[in-house]
């Protein structure tokens, strides 16, 4: 099998393309501009394939003429398109990149792919699709009413994709809707690097090891248990098996479908700060601020899809076990000196 992975070398698609290692009769062409993540993942990557069935081409999708060349040289079938933008308060300030670089190019990929018939894509959205959702667990049958432009970015192209299939009867999509994602590889390779960083988990490790001086509480008064608002993490390295499923899902059953990957469960941000302390070993400070606008008290997933239908099943549901990961990560960037 012959695939293609957009944004390969991001945090995402550098846990999927570490797995797909394992898989067998398998080769992986990379295309990523390396605007983001680790820098080194590429050549980490490279020690886990044979040479001729490993392809990294530095590329952005934005250079649609050289895309179509790769597509015409190429013989791809299957499509796993990470590339993104990701940072939500970013996407309200500058909308227009979210829309051309998350949407436009996702367009001008999906129509290549149609044009060469490759026929099976996996595409990487996100719960922001949901916006404040009317239910919790939020089903994939949830409505979609997406606050910010990176999560209508996200939803335009999912629409894109579900016309494109309704039009052409060869094409078939697996949709993976991501809820909270974090944590780094069991052997402490590849991890999360975002320049910035906006994610909960790492920005607390960031507190505990000294790259920041707190940390900040956005909201103690929330209608949760402990005041702070509650959110599906999941494990990067079970994140990138659902990639593995969906692969064998499109293979097996040739049928398009949408998922939502997390855990089913949510932890509050008053219980990841904790955890991060208790691994860690360091009393941060934490500084409680005025909640911030659009953020909901909950986001929990309905899994029995995806565990159902694609038979996933997690091995890390810990939240103990994430933030351990995430911190012994940091450390490692830390003494790098990256």
């Amino acid at each position: 099998m012959n695939i293609l992975i957009t944004g390969g070398a991001g945090y995402i698609g550098s846990h999927v393309v570490k797995q797909l290692s394992n898989e067998k009769d398998i080769k992986v062409t990379i295309l990523d501009n390396l605007c983001g993540g680790y820098f080194d993942s590429i050549s980490i990557l490279e020690e886990f394939y044979d040479t001729e069935n490993f392809n990294f081409i530095n590329l952005d999708l934005v250079e649609f003429g050289k895309v179509e060349k790769l597509f015409h040289t190429s013989t791809f079938d299957v499509v796993i398109h990470f590339a993104a933008h990701l940072q939500v308060g970013e996407s309200v300030l500058n909308p227009l990149k979210y829309y051309m670089n998350n949407t436009v190019n996702t367009t001008h990929l999906i129509s290549l792919c149609t044009k060469y018939n490759v026929n099976k894509f996996i595409f990487s959205s996100t719960a922001a699709v949901y916006g404040e959702p009317n239910e919790i667990p939020i089903k994939e049958t949830t409505a979609t009413h997406p606050i910010n432009p990176y999560g209508m970015s996200k939803l335009m192209s999912e629409n894109v994709l579900k016309d494109t299939a309704l039009a052409n009867k060869n094409f078939k999509y697996v949709i993976l809707r991501y809820f909270n994602v974090a944590g780094a590889s069991q052997d402490n390779s590849i991890g999360e690097c975002h320049i910035p960083e906006s994610h909960l988990i790492p920005l607390v490790i960031h507190a505990a090891i000294g790259k920041r001086d707190k940390i900040k509480l956005f909201g103690d008064d929330y209608d949760t248990p402990d005041g702070s608002c509650i959110r599906d993490y999941v494990h990067i390295e079970d994140l990138a098996s659902a990639h593995i499923k969906a692969l064998k899902y499109l293979e097996q059953k040739n049928t398009s479908n949408i998922f939502n990957c997390a855990y089913g469960h949510g932890f509050s941000v008053k219980e990841v700060i904790a955890t991060v302390k208790k691994v860690s070993g360091v009393d941060f400070e934490v500084e409680i601020v005025k909640r911030r606008a659009g953020d909901p008290a909950e986001l929990i997933a309905d899994n029995n899809k995806i565990l159902d239908e694609m038979a996933w099943e997690p091995k890390y549901d810990d939240l103990e076990l994430i933030c351990k990961s995430a911190l012994e990560w940091e450390q490692k960037i830390v003494n790098e000196g990256k």
